[in-house]
């Protein structure tokens, strides 16, 4: 079984630490409500994945190459809007035309939804579990289903893990200087719309190019 959870804990860390639209996601969050409402937004890939992994094992491989693509469009949407929410954030921070307010009851949930939500309609998850964790997966599982429960809990105690030492580490930057917080919210909103650009950019490619 320690193979797999080498690996597990390998993987883990390595999607944790890897930029990407989710760790863009996380910094607008940082910027605008601060850690310990950021913080849940770190388990958001034990609600995105259960979906993704039955897809991508069950699913994905028979449905139309379209998919994927019809996919990159409505992550890449989803991702400007999310921008547009952290630039709309950002303006008012910075002309002072908003004051500091606890969130409404129910807000830690709706950033734990918002974030597993961007995780599901992100093409990384599912190119990730098709292409490496599924195979590893697939064969842990079939030496033994205690070696595939080994492979995925260490997997999801380093991504949640390096998730949280990602926002502990940007929130400690931005207590120690104030600009470093505006200078976070500027990388989220340019993070979140350059990978929203790309995905439509990449979705629109891929349908066009299916057919021929």
């Amino acid at each position: 079984m320690l193979p797999y959870i080498i690996q597990g804990l390998i993987l883990g860390a390595t999607a944790a630490a890897q930029p990407g639209a989710f760790q863009a996601f996380l910094l607008s969050l940082l910027a605008r409500d601060g850690w310990r409402r950021t913080l849940p937004a770190a388990f958001a890939p034990l609600l995105s994945d259960g979906p993704i992994l039955v897809l991508v094992l069950l699913v994905l491989t028979r449905l139309p190459e379209g998919f994927l693509s019809g996919l990159r469009i409505g992550g890449g949407l989803f991702l400007l809007y999310l921008a547009w929410g952290a630039w709309r954030s950002l303006r008012q921070t910075a002309t002072g035309s908003t004051t500091a307010q606890p969130a409404a009851p129910g807000s830690l949930r709706g950033t734990l939804t918002r974030a597993a939500l961007m995780n599901f309609l992100s093409p990384g998850p599912y190119l990730f579990w098709a292409t490496v964790a599924g195979p590893i997966l697939l064969e842990a599982w079939r030496r033994s289903p205690a070696f595939g429960l080994g492979f995925l809990i260490s997997f999801y105690v380093a991504i949640i893990g390096g998730l949280m030492v990602f926002i502990l580490v940007f929130a400690g930057a931005g207590r120690i200087d104030p600009r470093v917080n505006r200078a976070l919210g500027v990388v989220s909103v340019v993070g979140l719309l350059g990978f929203g650009l790309y995905q439509l950019v990449t979705g629109v490619g891929g349908l066009m190019a299916g057919p021929l």
